[in-house]
């Protein structure tokens, strides 16, 4: 039996507050020097919000409670990056950005590929499952260089996998509504796996997690069972809301007149797309 304790003890983590610092300071400048308008104030709300996102899922108390104590705060943190940080930050870049950013045309052709939605689906749920297999869980948390390069695999996964829906660029261009919410709906599929095994594990999958203390008493179990449920219950109802902002926003599109007909070799043209076979003539 591992001992019951409260929360670690306030401490300021430079690292990720220089870090984070360093890229809003670095956003700001560049849309202050740009041409107005270099950014709407909406696009700056939702950068400065995921930027804030990132902070609180990378410091006291989170990170603390991630790293030494439960592994429901670890999926908490993951979830935080990948599913809001990931897209307030695609939200909020301008497409002058994206493209200044996408400069170098290996790394634009290489976005380009993995921002569709077939591959955009495989390498994240890959990199999701994978910084949940137990050998690199204890890997991350033994080793800090290893644990940065697994958040930062993490969110740069996740901006991929956010592109198809909230793209500022016409080169990876956004899918329309319907597409949008199919391609979200099979977010929510492959994350049942892995989170069946944490609810209804009956022994700890992650060993070095039973060897920390209880954090407010929570039993391991119970941790594992709450990641479980963070990551299928919490993470798909966030997923469907999206889903529903979509729809409505199609919806009210639809009666203005101004927005798509959704017929079905639109659907089929769209499907192709997805894996990229090539569209019929028209």
């Amino acid at each position: 039996m591992t001992a019951s304790v409260g929360l670690p003890s306030f401490h300021l983590d430079l690292d990720a507050w220089a870090l984070i610092g360093a890229l809003v300071a670095v956003y700001l400048v560049a849309i202050r020097r740009h041409p107005s308008p270099g950014a709407s104030r909406g696009q700056i709300a939702a950068f400065l919000g995921g930027a804030g996102v990132l902070l609180a899922a990378s410091t006291w108390p989170m990170h603390d409670v991630a790293e030494g104590y439960l592994y429901s705060a670890h999926m908490a943190q993951h979830l935080l990056m990948t599913l809001l940080a990931a897209l307030l930050l695609v939200v909020g870049t301008p497409a002058w950005m994206a493209q200044w950013l996408l400069r170098p045309r290996w790394l634009r052709a290489t976005v380009r590929c993995l921002a569709r939605p077939v591959p955009g689906l495989i390498q994240f749920n890959v990199v999701l499952v994978l910084s949940h297999w137990p050998v690199v869980v204890e890997g991350t948390i033994r080793h800090h260089p290893l644990h940065f390069v697994a958040h930062a695999v993490l969110v740069v996964s996740a901006i991929l996998m956010w592109l198809p829906v909230a793209s500022p660029l016409r080169e990876v261009p956004r899918l329309r509504p319907p597409m949008q919410m199919l391609y979200l709906f099979l977010q929510t599929i492959v994350p049942t796996v892995p989170a069946s095994f944490l609810t209804f594990g009956t022994t700890p999958l992650y060993p070095i997690y039973a060897t920390f203390p209880r954090l407010w008493g929570v039993d391991v179990l119970a941790d594992q069972q709450m990641a479980g449920l963070i990551m299928k219950v919490a993470a798909g109802f966030y997923l469907w809301v999206i889903i529903a902002a979509i729809f409505f926003r199609w919806y009210a599109s639809e009666e203005r007149g101004g927005g798509d007909v959704l017929l079905w070799h639109d659907v089929e043209a769209e499907l192709r797309s997805l894996d990229g076979s090539p569209q019929p003539p028209a």
